[in-house]
């Protein structure tokens, strides 16, 4: 059972996720959907305006903006699973048939598709790693948007985020890629993940 900081209860694990009842129902079940399991309806233009509004709204010291976020539209959905096809193909010559085809089943996956960035000023004072945190923060703040919208999201990243040639071909130098961000519609019941025991990652600290 998940509970508000005044203590009422807000769910049960096995109940619900993705509650929008309220923003600390919300928050207190979050969960996100395999992007493989993803179905239609997509988000619509409306709703990606304003999720991806939502997610630049994160901590950014120095309000350098060190993240980007790139949208992959539907008619460029076969051109997208033939530049990771042309990657894959170069970084693992004679590939197999099954790894052809999970690189195409990658691309394709569920209705939307978002590439966020990691965009450092690298001359800026601000420490790399805090402009990098920022960037998890958007993504993060991308996902709870998606599921504020009634929708469910998957961030993923894979060989494909690290590779030079599908990085160049949405960003460049000094950019690294922080994910692929799917959303859709689940197209089966959402299940829970294994979750840290509390005590295990939250402590007090003191004498």
């Amino acid at each position: 059972m998940w509970r508000c900081d005044d203590g009422r209860a807000l769910v049960t694990a096995a109940a619900m996720f993705n509650d929008l009842t309220s923003p600390a129902a919300l928050i207190a079940t979050r969960r996100s959907g395999k992007p493989r399991d993803m179905g239609v309806p997509g988000p619509t233009p409306e709703q990606l305006d304003r999720i991806l509004s939502a997610a630049i709204r994160v901590p950014d010291h120095g309000k350098l903006a060190p993240w980007r976020f790139v949208v992959v539209p539907d008619d460029q959905r076969e051109a997208f699973a033939a530049l990771l096809d042309r990657a894959y193909r170069a970084e693992r010559p004679d590939p197999g048939k099954v790894e052809l085809e999970a690189v195409r089943q990658f691309a394709l996956q569920a209705p939307a598709v978002v590439i966020a960035l990691s965009a450092p000023a690298h001359a800026s004072h601000i420490p790399i790693w805090e402009q990098e945190l920022s960037a998890g923060a958007a993504c993060m703040n991308l996902l709870v948007a998606t599921h504020a919208e009634g929708l469910v999201g998957g961030w993923l990243t894979g060989w494909a985020a690290y590779s030079k040639m599908v990085r160049d071909a949405f960003g460049g130098e000094g950019e690294r890629i922080a994910g692929f961000i799917f959303i859709g519609t689940p197209t089966r019941e959402l299940e829970e993940r294994p979750r840290p025991e509390r005590d295990a990652v939250i402590s007090v600290w003191g004498g």
